[in-house]
């Protein structure tokens, strides 16, 4: 491996740490830190950094050049720069170790170890110019005392469009290039997932609205009804008293109603499609259905018949009865159709969080709730969803919108996984100082020899042109580089984790997601 830097995609800075005991006396300090630490220099020679591979086709002038604009520092055990630092300088490792970290969470996560002579890191994207981040992303230390060759990065950009032009316009081609077709790709990722939700949103709210259509059409014509029964019921010796009795006493049975099975159901359709023949009422088979879904049955009709006690008015009191419970079964269809809509409607304004501020405190709970409501067009039948919150965990300081974008992603692949059919598990807790989100599946697992690769951009394992590749990419970018969390997977057949961890207090937030 040639280079310390291989997730880099900053400019290198120093932060030097050293003391004078530690470094021969030919050497001599030449400059200190604000708690007094010192960085040694030592003499630069053209021999030396001729056998770099950096350097072994440069020319004699050019070499000198370096010598001359650069210079070699000696640095004790500790850090040379931190990840956030400004980038201001380019490294060469001449001799010693160094290890390149990146901020995960709470700790520093090791990504490379190198004693390679030539290894380098820092600002070694600086010919980029505003093109690239003009800050590290990574940390770097020595574990023992390293001397290494270190130019600043001004100079280090003027020698790369000097020196090799060409390369350097194909160079920056292809990595600007990358970046643009990784933006352009994700947008459209974006813009598909919002298709599929809008779809299947739009999915869900049909059949709540149909239903309440037909509910709304339906109770034109049991008013009607009910004003006829009404009528009959006015040329008779019924008195209201008892009218209203007979209301309230079928209404308060109607919100009490026993679940029943269909066969229990038709049973009892029968029974009382015979007692009303045996009484004489035609339209008998009409109203025994209303009358089971109010939960009344045979002796309920021997009551009502008994309170009636009129045998002429008999047939249009149950009429009457059976129209007022008409009316109240289509009422409380429309309510529970519109309540639907509202919770689907206030589900997508949580999801979208477009008339909230984007950084702010939120109950995390609220995000994933609001998340699973929309998605569950796709979760279907087939797949158990098991939620374990714990409802006492404060509300954190996040970008609300990101989180459920990166909830999204994540449930998503969890459906995929399982094909449709197993137990999504959706649980909450507390992690020390942060919040952990796990998103568990049923499927068959991560394979161990593609675990490290997951979060990488563009690779994907779902087949040809149903994937991209970027969905985990884009959520580890928002958890970790824009809300300083950590994102991980833990996997084996049957058992599938995605934990996200989020800081409980506010931390500096970053640019967002690119």
């Amino acid at each position: 491996m040639r280079t310390v830097a291989d997730e880099s995609d900053g400019k290198g800075g120093v932060l030097t740490r050293g003391r004078t005991g530690d470094f021969p006396d030919a050497t001599r300090v030449v400059s200190h830190d604000d708690v007094g630490v010192v960085t040694r220099s030592a003499p630069c020679e053209v021999a030396e950094l001729r056998t770099l591979f950096l350097f072994e086709k440069l020319g004699e002038d050019q070499l000198h050049w370096l010598c001359r604009n650069g210079h070699v520092e000696l640095f004790a055990p500790g850090y040379i720069y931190r990840e956030n630092d400004l980038a201001t300088s380019f490294y060469v490792l001449l001799e010693g170790e160094l290890v390149i970290s990146r901020r995960a969470g709470d700790e520093d996560a090791e990504i490379n170890r190198t004693s390679q002579v030539g290894a380098y890191a820092g600002a070694w994207r600086s010919f980029f110019g505003d093109g690239v981040s003009q800050t590290l992303d990574n940390t770097l230390r020595a574990t023992r005392p390293s001397r290494m060759y270190v130019l600043a990065a001004d100079k280090f950009a003027a020698i790369m469009r000097e020196w090799f032009p060409m390369p350097l316009h194909l160079l920056e081609g292809l990595f600007l290039g990358m970046k643009n077709t990784q933006r352009a790709i994700s947008e459209h990722e974006r813009l598909l997932a919002l298709g599929s939700l809008s779809a299947g949103l739009m999915h869900e709210l049909n059949n709540p609205t149909a239903a309440a259509m037909r509910a709304t059409a339906a109770l034109r014509e049991r008013l009607v009804g009910l004003r006829r029964a009404q009528a009959s019921i006015a040329s008779g010796t019924l008195e209201r008293p008892v009218l209203e009795a007979l209301r309230e006493k079928a209404l308060g049975q109607l919100s009490q109603t026993p679940w029943l099975s269909p066969l229990h159901v038709s049973d009892r359709e029968d029974e009382l499609t015979d007692w009303f023949d045996a009484h004489g009422i035609t339209g008998g088979w009409r109203m025994a259905s209303t009358f089971v879904q109010a939960g009344m049955d045979v002796e309920w009709l021997e009551a009502i018949a008994g309170a009636v006690g009129d045998g002429s008015i008999l047939e249009a009191a149950f009429d009457w009865l059976h129209h007022t419970i008409d009316l109240e079964l289509s009422l409380n269809e429309i309510d529970d159709s519109t309540t639907r809509i509202s919770t689907l409607v206030t589900a997508a304004q949580q999801y979208s969080q477009l008339d909230r501020t984007p950084y702010r405190d939120v109950d995390v709970h609220q995000l994933l709730d609001s998340t699973l409501v929309v998605l569950a067009h796709k979760i279907g039948d087939a797949i158990t969803v098991v939620t374990d919150f714990d409802r006492s965990l404060p509300a954190i300081p996040v970008y609300a919108a990101e989180l459920n974008q990166v909830w999204t992603n994540l449930i998503d692949n969890a459906i995929d996984a399982m094909n449709g059919q197993g137990r999504l598990t959706v649980r909450t807790s507390r992690d020390g100082d942060r919040l952990l989100v796990e998103i568990g599946d049923t499927g068959p697992g991560v394979p161990d020899e593609i675990r490290g690769r997951i979060f990488e951009p563009f690779f994907t394992t779902k087949p040809v042109g149903t994937g991209t590749g970027l969905g985990l990419d884009i959520s580890w970018r928002i958890v970790v580089g824009h809300h300083h969390g950590d994102l991980s997977v833990e996997s084996s057949p049957g058992n599938t984790r995605f934990i996200v961890r989020l800081p409980l207090v506010a931390s500096d937030p970053g640019g967002g997601p690119q």
